[in-house]
């Protein structure tokens, strides 16, 4: 071969692709194992929220080890060790309590390290294949397919297939380790107040696969849809219902969606029993009816209170949080607050007896409905706009 021919290889390697093909090919390469994290390692192996027919199943183990070397066991394994344990100490890789910097920058290292944990592998590693192909293949060589991306790259694109090479093997711990689990417990909007940090980071669930719908999954774990608003676009449901159309998936679980009854107006057991299942939207619809009421005692606020401009605004803030979250300081705020606004504390007190209703406790189903019945009783007593729309709708649960 002439040094000629040497030089134009390295250039442009088997394809001759230009240099905006080669960037095309980058992003649908990195697009597909997006789709192999979220739709397999994710939604199914790790949540088990759909099963994969065979051939897609096997598709998406090889395409991972050719392109990030992740063995589904460990990841599955840390995973779900995260929702266990999630924005605490045992936590493997949350901002909360390792920083937002540590985890966006060395999200894949703490994947690493807690990858060495047996005790995790053991507790959390259950139902991940452990196949031929796995044990002598997948896991123990994890490290030669992306060995073999890298020649294969270069022999397509010449000496610019170690950079679509470099972009592939920074894909995932920038994405996934970084974004997805340093910034979606760190910033973004929030449906549902979940019991951890948890964000959405933007409704439209593209780049990563619908992994940006953070919150929603942390809500409903083990559903095989992320998005639950209807301006919310998940594309990796997108492909799961495609590949359920062609007889390739079959979806185990979605998160429940709430039921009415027209007209309803005596809350019965079927109530009880929505109430409790639909409980995350139950609140997400009572902050809106706080938002409602915050409005309503604004103006009474800054007249005749006369309440600073910065205090009203982080106790509105404050007043859609969870409760039992405020910390000592944050109560006394409200507590002030409340001493010029009755409603607004009859709103706080009445969001903190309705959560009584689906937590643990000795109440049996009978006293629970009465409960739930003398708290709508009450809010449609209250003289308190929003809180009396709120219960009629509460009502209505079927």
């Amino acid at each position: 071969m002439s040094l000629y021919a040497v030089l134009d290889f390295l250039s442009n390697g088997i394809t001759r692709f230009t240099g905006w093909e080669v960037f095309f090919y980058t992003m649908v390469v990195t697009h597909i194992t997006i789709a192999s994290v979220t739709i397999y390692l994710h939604r199914c192996q790790a949540h088990r929220a759909l099963d994969l027919h065979p051939i897609v199943s096997h598709f998406f183990r090889f395409w991972l080890w050719l392109t990030t070397g992740q063995v589904t066991k460990e990841w599955a394994s840390i995973h779900r060790k995260h929702h266990a344990k999630c924005d605490t100490e045992e936590d493997p890789h949350s901002p909360v309590t390792r920083g937002i910097k540590k985890v966006f920058w060395e999200g894949a290292e703490l994947y690493r390290a807690e990858a060495k944990n047996k005790e995790t592998m053991e507790k959390y590693g259950h139902g991940t294949p452990d196949d031929w192909m796995e044990r002598n293949v997948y896991t123990r060589y994890s490290a030669f397919g992306v060995s073999a991306l890298l020649v294969i790259n270069v022999l397509l694109f010449g000496v610019i297939g170690i950079t679509v090479w470099a972009v592939q093997m920074l894909w995932i711990p920038v994405t996934a380790a970084g974004i997805i689990n340093g910034i979606g417990h760190y910033w973004g909007y929030r449906n549902y107040d979940c019991a951890d940090a948890a964000t959405n980071i933007i409704p439209l669930g593209l780049l990563i696969g619908g992994e940006e719908l953070h919150n929603n999954h942390h809500t409903f774990a083990t559903s095989a849809k992320l998005s639950s608003k209807w301006y919310e676009f998940d594309i990796g449901w997108g492909y799961i219902r495609a590949l359920e159309i062609v007889g390739l998936a079959k979806v185990k679980k979605l998160a429940p969606e709430p039921k009415f009854a027209k007209g309803k107006m005596e809350a019965d057991f079927d109530t009880l029993q929505s109430v409790i299942a639909n409980r995350y939207d139950v609140m997400a619809k009572y902050a809106k009816s706080i938002k409602s009421a915050w409005k309503e005692e604004l103006e009474h606020l800054k007249d005749k209170a006369q309440l600073e401009a910065r205090f009203l605004k982080s106790s509105r803030k404050l007043m859609q949080r969870e409760p039992g979250k405020l910390e000592a300081p944050q109560q006394q705020q409200l507590s002030e607050l409340f001493q010029h606004s009755k409603a607004l504390e009859t709103m706080h007190n009445m969001r903190v007896e309705l959560g009584v209703i689906w937590e643990r406790s000795h109440f049996t189903r009978d006293q629970l409905l009465h409960k739930l019945q003398d708290w709508c009783n009450r809010a449609e007593a209250s003289g308190i706009k929003s809180l009396q729309d709120f219960s009629l709708r509460l009502r209505s649960y079927a």
